[in-house]
């Protein structure tokens, strides 16, 4: 059973994802109203030496650690955009589905967002660079210190669901609670 998404005036605290099989960036931040804190970012990295088999196992597992020590309510994860190399988009498909399935083993309500309506919401345009995103990740939680751009994304995540968690689409995947 999910987590309830709790009511506007109360803190939350926001799981962003970005999902890669490679490195899967997470960034926390608790929203209490308009106020948004940052908490923490990292990543999740897995070796590419290792069997795919064991690298989505790491990231279950990474991922698991970050939700267990953080105590996140809600997530947020990006969504896929096509790649050209079916493999590549095989793989990252698999990634992305433990980037799924993780928070929603903990209870966690997971939305979903594309690339271009987060970038919308932290910087104001759709089509904006990833260091226009950084720059305005720095103006929104000044104590932020993302140290890859996967982090930084999952951070631009995690604002974007604070912006966007009282649509009726999150709503209806929390099963129409509040």
């Amino acid at each position: 059973m999910s987590r309830s998404i709790r009511s506007i005036g109360r803190s939350i605290r926001i799981l962003g994802l970005d999902p890669g099989l490679r490195r899967t960036g997470w960034g926390i931040v608790d929203c209490e109203g308009n106020r948004l804190t940052y908490v923490a970012c990292g990543s999740v990295e897995t070796s590419e030496r290792e069997s795919l088999a064991a690298r989505l196992s790491a990231l279950h597992a990474g991922l698991a650690a970050v939700i267990a020590s953080h105590g996140p309510h809600e997530a947020a994860v990006e969504e896929t955009f096509v790649n050209a190399d079916p493999r590549s988009a095989l793989k990252l498909g698999q990634a992305r589905g433990i980037v799924l399935l993780a928070p929603a083993q903990a209870g966690l309500v997971v939305a979903e967002y594309a690339p271009n309506l987060v970038k919308k919401s932290v910087v104001g345009a759709g089509r904006a660079e990833k260091g226009q995103v950084r720059k305005m990740i720095a103006v929104l939680l000044p104590k932020a210190a993302p140290e890859s751009d996967d982090a930084c994304d999952a951070l631009a995540l995690a604002i974007t669901h604070a912006h966007h968690r009282s649509a009726p689409a999150i709503r209806l995947a929390a099963g129409g609670r509040r």
